[in-house]
């Protein structure tokens, strides 16, 4: 009988012990990303204030990367906010500001271009589909 008690016990006991491992660790990840952020943020304003060697290209990309790392860092945010939970729809943005990324970054082949902007294109469809079906449960 206590042999089966402490059975029942152990899924618990092993989900606490990951849930912990996996806070920890996106704690770290966003102390992680706070400093990435703060280094954007400040390779982005000497951009800015040095404009005579700047390609604008260049100002594009280090602000898309800003707002990945603060993407990313809501979205951490957001799983302590949510009860240990990620909602989709906020990696569906990350997918979407990383595309605009490779577009400002990888703009040589008109070909691919095309394709990311079809990748964004599915990607946004699924958002709308994701936050159309959260608007159904809430009805």
């Amino acid at each position: 009988m206590e042999e089966s008690q402490e059975l029942e016990k152990l899924p618990r006991v092993v989900t606490g012990v990951l849930k912990i491992v996996l806070s920890t660790s996106l704690i770290a990840l966003a102390a992680v990303l706070v400093i990435a952020l703060v280094k954007v943020t400040y390779s982005l304003a000497i951009m800015v204030l040095n404009t005579s060697s700047v390609v604008p290209y260049d100002v594009a990309e280090q602000a898309v990367m800003f707002f990945l790392y603060f993407g990313f860092i809501g979205l951490i945010v957001q799983y302590f906010k949510s009860g240990y939970h990620f909602p989709l729809r906020y990696f569906i943005y990350a997918g979407i500001t990383a595309m605009l990324r490779l577009i400002i970054v990888n703009h040589e082949s008109s070909v691919d271009t095309i394709l990311f902007a079809g990748a964004i294109l599915i990607m946004v469809i699924a958002l709308c589909l994701v936050l159309y079906s959260n608007k159904l449960r809430n009805i």
